[in-house]
């Protein structure tokens, strides 16, 4: 079965003239990179992105686009005219965001957050109403686990930090608290399930497993390391006095949180100064 919208694994059928053609339970598909055509044999198989043209014909490429159908992304508007905005997702071809399916206005040059699903005639569009497809609660919690790596979407930044888009259907949150690096809105990063609430909420961090045995003062750290663009001049080597006078903390209560820290990779440790890896 061919899905629309999606990359497929299809095999390499025939040439006829110029055209060249995948096959996949009966149907036939054209093949749009030429150049590719003529380095397969009958049989080959190929893993393409299979859409509709304007003619509901199909086509198929090996170019793979920044989002598929029900994925979420932070597209760019490349054009606005009176069929709505053209995004660019990576295609020659530019997917229609339908003014039907806009929220305010849309301009040039800007990213949205916007959801991809097919329209009545089966070809790949936007939209920008992406509430109703991501649920604010989790139902069922052996979907998702605490500890559990999952890809996240930036989204708005809160009071309390940024949600983000988990999976292309859960809202969570990352807390500014807990933050160790700087993210931005449409920024894809890999985050860990921290916790599911009791009302189905989910809380995300982007530590690894294992962090939450690291101390208050490790986190208080990561924060002035994240305000200081990634180095901060106290080390292994630094007085009491200059540690106590920045963390309130004991030379040892530091020293332990930054070996802890070092040990997870997250930081590099010198005589006078640490640094964030990376």
């Amino acid at each position: 079965m061919i899905k629309l919208g999606k990359v497929n694994t299809l095999k390499f059928s025939r040439q006829a003239g110029r055209e060249y053609y995948l096959e996949a339970a009966g149907k036939k598909v054209l093949l749009a990179d030429t150049k590719i055509a003529k380095n397969v044999q009958p049989g080959d198989a190929l893993e393409v992105f299979v859409y509709a043209d304007g003619e509901g014909h199909l086509l198929a490429t090996t170019l793979m686009p920044k989002a598929q159908v029900d994925e979420v992304a932070w597209l760019r508007v490349a054009a606005v005219n009176y069929y709505g905005a053209f995004l660019d997702w990576g295609l020659p071809k530019e997917l229609l965001l339908p003014f039907s399916e806009q929220l305010g206005e849309i301009q040039v040059g800007k990213f949205y957050l916007v959801r991809l699903f097919l329209d009545a005639q089966g070809r790949v569009a936007a939209t920008a109403k992406i509430a109703p497809f991501l649920a604010d609660k989790l139902d069922d919690t052996d979907e998702l686990a605490v500890g559990q790596k999952v890809p996240l979407l930036i989204a708005d930044a809160t009071d309390l930090g940024f949600n983000a888009i988990i999976n292309h259907r859960y809202w969570g949150l990352l807390y500014q608290n807990q933050l160790y690096q700087p993210v931005k809105k449409g920024q894809r990063i890999d985050g860990y399930i921290k916790q599911i609430r009791a009302d189905g909420r989910i809380d995300l961090t982007l530590n690894p497993p294992g962090y939450a045995k690291v101390d208050p003062l490790a986190e208080a750290i990561l924060a002035r390391l994240n305000a200081a663009g990634g180095r901060l001049d106290l080390g292994d080597k630094s007085p009491p006095e200059a540690i106590y006078k920045t963390f309130g903390s004991s030379k040892k209560a530091f020293k332990q949180a930054i070996g802890a820290l070092y040990k997870q990779h997250l930081i590099v440790i010198e005589d006078s100064q640490i640094r964030l890896v990376g």
